[in-house]
């Protein structure tokens, strides 16, 4: 069994973690996506933390903007795996979510991506994943391979047509 957990603040938030899923569907990972906010819901997201302890989950990937407490409360709970993907926001871009989850103290990290980056929060799970799982790891390597050759293709385009 293969399976990432993701959990985003807001509902708000479902159109930014879409693509992961979609990226870790493909994969073959199965995906439990939740709403449930550190701040609002913490009763909730502690069940559900503890609920993906027992259930097969990997990784948990967590989506959050503003303050993003959710990041760090998620780590706080579980020693899986927690990447934290900072969200933009109206006032400063997303730069307050990053620092938030950046800054995560000795022995609770948090594996962050680029703001907004959840495709690259899906890879970097499956990633951690292909340590496990051949057939993940297979894959991404193949996926490797032709971004590379789509890069050299790319790159002759250029030279056929600038010399």
């Amino acid at each position: 069994m293969k399976k990432v957990a993701i959990i985003m603040g807001s509902t708000s938030d479902l159109s930014k973690v879409e693509p992961a899923v979609g990226i870790l569907k493909e994969y073959g990972v199965e995906v439990n996506v939740r709403c449930l906010s550190a701040h609002r819901a913490h009763k909730g997201l502690s069940e559900f933390i503890c609920e993906t302890e027992n259930n097969g989950t990997e990784v948990i990937i967590t989506a959050a903007g503003m303050a993003a407490a959710l990041p760090g409360v998620v780590a706080s709970q579980t020693v899986l795996p927690v990447i934290g993907v900072p969200l933009t926001s109206t006032v400063l871009d997303g730069m307050d979510a990053l620092m938030s989850i950046v800054q995560m103290p000795s022995g609770i990290p948090v594996a962050t991506v680029a703001i907004n980056g959840c495709k690259n929060a899906a890879y970097l799970a499956l990633q951690m994943m292909s340590i496990k799982h051949d057939d993940i790891k297979e894959k991404l390597q193949a996926y490797r391979k032709q971004m590379e050759e789509d890069a050299m293709k790319a790159n002759e385009e250029m030279i056929k047509k600038f010399g």
